[in-house]
């Protein structure tokens, strides 16, 4: 962004005004041959900069040296770093001290750089941006990175804010060189093009600053080795790259790693791990559920050992899932689930330390939980004691207490378990009465009073 934007009205004023490249018109003279224009390697940046990211640009730099690449790009998105700040600064020993000029580019549209990232990729050789991005909350200067310079100006108006694209041109933050009529016409009789200046458009600064498209920013990047030329296709000016353009980022492990290590995607891991664990231990045998629960429980385990959390709160998300046990166990949720829900979304909310979460995921499993916990796994547990290899013949003429009425529906409990029982006789039972169990229908128990049961229409009259 540190050459005239020249290219950029090259591409534009034909075709509507329409910006489809970015440039400096010092590269009209460059060699024709692509063979001698050498090869830019771009590296893709988005997300949290964590450890696996952090390898990503280190290694991008050794490679790009040991390669002859001629220029290394980084497109860059990313608000938060969670690696420390000696990791940091070794970073931006890497960056300062590459043999290939680095540039780093924030797009596309709606792309921000916040905080240390900032700071670490502010020591590259130039920075540019994509229409609607922003820049800003830098936070406290770290000596780690101290020594380096920096590759935009007026670093402190972004050092407690964010900018959008529009004010850091104005306030100078993002280096630009507008351009004139007079400038285009120039350039355009060095090309051999036909320029007018009293109807051909020219672009409004803020035009000038800024990248729609990567491609349009490398095409900027004459000084620091990227080479095109002007050409004329069709009576209209167009930019032709010389310099080749490679494309890298993360393999699909490497992704795998840096995908668990968000925050909602390690929050979900883990709280669906635990789910299919609890569930497991419900059933007979280790199936698929517990083996899935387990899977994703160590790749949770590895994004929370990335991001900053608080380990109250995780071992409250651990605890819930004890006490959610203690009621699935009896079949009917009552206190301990109660308690296990708040527990869970009181960990939930706290899970992160300086780390933001949207709300959505937050919700959605929190009420996901809550179904599964007072509907789901009750079902699931009377339906396993149901079934015709454990059997549940042994509990008729059964005798019982109840602990919630029973008019028509309530619970009793019978050898220490509570079931979910109605009434055989069209008899109401209060707390503390005894009950026989006089059949079984699915998944409830058809219970009648000892004394004082009414007539059982079904019975024959002698």
């Amino acid at each position: 962004m540190r050459t005239s934007r020249l290219k950029l009205a090259a591409a534009c004023l034909v075709g509507g005004g329409i910006l489809a490249v970015l440039g400096s018109w010092g590269s009209a003279a460059a060699s024709s041959d692509p063979a001698d224009a050498g090869v830019a390697v771009v590296v893709e940046v988005t997300g949290l900069l964590d450890p696996v990211m952090a390898e990503l640009i280190e290694n991008s730099v050794d490679e790009a040296a040991d390669a002859g690449a001629r220029l290394l790009v980084f497109r860059v998105d990313s608000n938060r770093s969670v690696v420390s700040d000696h990791r940091l600064g070794e970073l931006a020993d890497t960056i300062a001290g590459s043999p290939v000029p680095i540039a780093v580019w924030v797009g596309p549209n709606g792309a921000s750089l916040e905080g240390k990232v900032a700071q670490l990729f502010a020591t590259a050789d130039d920075v540019g941006i994509a229409p609607g991005t922003r820049v800003g909350d830098l936070g406290p200067p770290l000596s780690q990175l101290t020594g380096h310079p920096v590759a935009w100006d007026n670093q402190e108006l972004i050092r407690s804010e964010k900018l959008g694209w529009k004010q850091l041109i104005f306030e100078g933050v993002i280096a630009c060189e507008p351009f004139t009529a007079d400038d285009l016409a120039d350039r355009y009789a060095e090309a051999g093009i036909t320029f007018d200046p009293e109807t051909d458009r020219v672009p409004p600064i803020e035009e000038q600053c800024v990248a729609p498209l990567i491609g349009d920013y490398l095409v900027d990047l004459d000084h620091l080795g990227f080479e095109s030329n002007l050409v004329e296709v069709d009576g209209q000016p167009r930019l032709e790259p010389l310099t080749q353009v490679q494309f890298r980022g993360l393999s699909l492990a490497h992704q795998l790693f840096h995908t668990v290590a968000s925050p909602p995607v390690a929050y979900l891991l883990l709280s669906i791990g635990m789910g299919l664990m609890l569930f497991e231990f419900f059933t007979a045998g280790i199936g698929v559920a517990g083996v899935i629960g387990a899977l994703l429980f160590i790749l949770a385990s590895y994004g929370l050992s990335v991001l900053p959390h608080n380990t109250w709160a995780l071992v409250l998300l651990g605890t819930s899932m004890v006490a959610f046990g203690i009621d699935i166990q009896t079949s009917v949720p009552r206190f301990w689930t109660a308690a296990g829900l708040v527990m869970f979304g009181a960990g939930t909310w706290w899970l992160y330390d300086g780390v933001s979460m949207s709300w959505i995921p937050m919700v959605v499993m929190t009420g996901a939980v809550a179904v599964a916990m007072f509907s789901g796994m009750p079902s699931m547990v009377r339906t396993r004691f149901s079934t015709p290899t454990i059997g549940r013949g042994w509990m008729i003429g059964e005798l019982g207490e109840v602990v919630e009425d029973v008019s028509p529906d309530g619970v009793v409990r019978i050898r220490g378990a509570l079931w979910r029982a109605r009434v055989n006789r069209a008899t109401p039972v209060t707390v503390g009465d005894q009950v026989k169990v006089a059949e079984i229908d699915g998944l409830w128990l058809e219970v009648e009073p000892i004394e004082g049961a009414a007539r059982d229409y079904r019975e024959p009259r002698r």
